[in-house]
């Protein structure tokens, strides 16, 4: 099955005329039927722990669009819930969670082999969705990294500068790693998971990794995930890994190799360009078009879509955004840029 899949293709280092796409956040508030399903689940967090319609929100832009991959449905601050966080979002603002300004707070915490009874409906989502989604279909699962869900963690909140993280890393180093390893060894046993259960690619997310400077990369960005993958692959011989540094910027050249990722994916900061010049030399990348653009469309989006695809075509390539699809997106939008991709 796997040499029918086109992102296990191009994951896999092949070079395609057309390459595979999903997009970031695809099964979203953009999409009508999404917001139909959420309000059917009645919050965010109850429409991520309900397996059935987590999994029909999952489904949903693989029916309307035609995706190469899916992505399960999920959030990553599940995991910090799992481990004994508490966990709310606010309308309108987003997620809220206990803060860890100390030892103190890491002492409730749980340790990363007890989980995955909390985590029961998200093995199930992915255990639905490799047996609903179309046999050309690649089911992607996924985690956060630790740093950047070391962020939330620790600051209660996502923040314009991850400030709060920073200053713990600096006062009191001891709680602060303490906190990396058990995300790191958690994410682990989370992902293994998921890959028992189904997906076929697992990818990590570390949305802040761009606000690490120096050593501070490569010790909290770089270092968990070559961990991660590390063991992941150990377990799971073959396992196609995506990771996404986001905002790495020189950092992203080298990251492959010293991870051990079987893909890079990019973020709009770094032109296309750029980037298959320095990073796509060592194998797939995934990106990076401005999400901006699914909501202003017209001639520029197809004139990106092109261009993108153009830099990338002499290596493996994965087609995405440089982040998530936004709210505000226009559907329509989307076809256009397929279109434009696939022609």
């Amino acid at each position: 099955m796997a040499e029918t899949k086109k992102l296990l293709r191009s994951l896999a280092g092949e070079t395609q005329a057309v390459p595979p796409v999903w997009l970031m956040r695809q099964a979203g508030r953009y999409l009508p039927e999404y917001r139909a399903t959420r309000a059917e689940a009645g919050d965010f967090l109850s429409l991520c722990y309900n397996s059935d319609l987590a999994a029909e929100v999952t489904l949903q832009p693989i029916r309307r669009y035609g995706f190469d991959a899916a992505i399960l449905f999920a959030d990553i601050l599940l995991l910090p819930q799992a481990l004994g966080a508490e966990l709310w979002f606010v309308t309108g603002e987003g997620p809220r969670l206990s803060t860890i300004t100390g030892p103190e707070g890491l002492a409730p915490l749980k340790g990363k082999d007890d989980i995955h009874d909390h985590m029961a409906p998200v093995y199930e989502t992915v255990r639905i969705l490799s047996r609903e989604l179309p046999s050309e279909t690649t089911l992607i699962g996924f985690a956060g990294a630790p740093w950047t869900v070391a962020t939330y963690m620790i600051a209660g909140r996502g923040t314009p500068d991850q400030g709060p993280a920073h200053a713990l890393k600096a006062a009191d180093r001891a709680t602060f790693e303490a906190l990396i390893d058990l995300l790191t060894e958690s994410t682990i046993e989370y992902l293994s998971k998921q890959v028992e259960a189904g997906a076929e690619v697992v990818k990590i997310f570390d949305s802040w990794a761009g606000s690490l400077k120096g050593d501070d990369f490569a010790r909290y960005a770089l270092e968990p995930t070559k961990r991660i993958i590390a063991e992941l692959k150990s377990r799971h011989p073959g396992l196609p890994c995506i990771a996404f540094p986001r905002e790495a910027g020189e950092h992203y050249i080298g990251f492959a190799k010293a991870t051990g990722a079987d893909c890079v994916a990019l973020d709009n900061s770094v032109d296309a360009d750029w980037a298959a010049a320095n990073v796509q030399v060592d194998g797939c990348v995934q990106g990076n078009m401005d999400p901006k653009l699914m909501v202003t469309g017209g001639q520029a989006l197809i004139d990106e879509t092109k261009r993108i695809k153009q830099a990338f075509s002499k290596g493996p390539h994965i087609f995405n955004l440089g982040h998530g699809i936004t709210p505000d997106a226009d559907p329509d939008n989307v076809n256009i840029m397929l279109e434009a991709l696939r022609g």
